[in-house]
């Protein structure tokens, strides 16, 4: 037997999210005692106590913490799936929340979604800027973008965009002073730009040609979290960068960067959109991963 129905749960999670109980008696159109009644009575079936109440405050007890966390997503995902039925074949909407590094953002906002509001006016999109790598069951988000070596591997993930190219790069008054780099393993007497991922972990530089091919761990004076920032980096002289070519293509073309190494950097995955394969998403997720999907080379997911 179940120790728990869906309506005492949507009361607790209305009444953690509200951090009262009346404020939730009025929002779910209950009465105070009988809104009172389901939470003692699903405190009884689950054998441990969700609130700590007082006269003037209610708060979640470590139990209720960890059931809010649980739960959200299942009840979210029930609620998507309802929409769903109820919505039939009207056309997709409501609303997407994505969490993205800038850079992704900005193609997004380029290649994906001038096309994609026009096909869908009825989906508001918002987009968070974010570096670290955050939680989006818990923090609310529809799906995020990262590298796809950032991804937890219980997601689900698209390429955003086509496979890009790398290039190692510097300021001509950088590159004049420190002798040109003929091999891969010549950077390790160079000043490099390093980079970490959200979660800490530096970045090797990946370089090859034909059949051969390197991985380094540099060192420098300057770590980042940006690839934007390596960039401004590099063209302030403070050393090499390791980029995704599109950053600075412009920069090379008018000289204010100088591409070394061209020889040995090699395609790089770029970034991947991710959501959760866990649950079922929503009509308008749907459609913007198709959006995506059409932007990119290749639609390949993973698990």
């Amino acid at each position: 037997m179940a120790l728990y129905d869906l309506a005492s749960l949507k009361v607790f999670m209305t009444i953690a999210e509200l951090g009262s109980f009346r404020a939730a008696a009025r929002k779910l159109g209950m009465s105070p005692s009988a809104l009172s009644h389901s939470v003692r009575e699903l405190e009884a079936k689950l054998a441990v106590r969700l609130f700590n109440r007082t006269t003037r405050s209610v708060a979640l007890t470590e139990a209720g913490q960890r059931l809010v966390h649980s739960a959200a997503p299942a009840i979210s995902s029930l609620d998507d799936a309802i929409q769903d039925i109820v919505s039939g074949g009207t056309r997709p909407s409501g609303r997407l929340r994505i969490t993205s590094p800038d850079g992704a953002a900005s193609f997004l906002v380029r290649e994906v979604l001038p096309d994609f509001q026009h096909d869908y006016p009825d989906i508001q999109i918002e987009i968070v800027t974010d570096k670290r790598m955050v939680d989006i069951v818990s923090e609310g988000f529809d799906a995020g973008i990262r590298f796809r070596d950032a991804i937890p591997k219980d997601m689900i993930a698209i390429r955003l965009g086509p496979v890009a190219r790398a290039a190692v790069v510097g300021a001509p008054d950088y590159v004049k002073s420190h002798p040109l780099p003929e091999e891969p393993m010549d950077l390790m007497a160079h000043n490099c730009i390093c980079l970490k991922f959200d979660n800490g972990r530096p970045y090797k530089w990946e370089l090859s040609k034909g059949n051969e091919a390197v991985e380094l761990d540099v060192s420098g004076q300057l770590t980042v979290t940006d690839m934007s920032v390596a960039v401004d980096a590099a063209l302030a002289g403070l050393g090499l960068a390791f980029v995704p070519e599109a950053l600075v293509t412009d920069h090379i073309a008018s000289g204010r960067l100088i591409r070394v190494l061209a020889e040995w950097t090699p395609a790089i995955d770029g970034f991947w959109m991710y959501y959760p394969q866990n649950r079922h998403p929503p009509s308008a997720l749907r459609a913007f991963v198709q959006a995506v999907q059409l932007h990119s080379r290749g639609s390949e997911g993973f698990v």
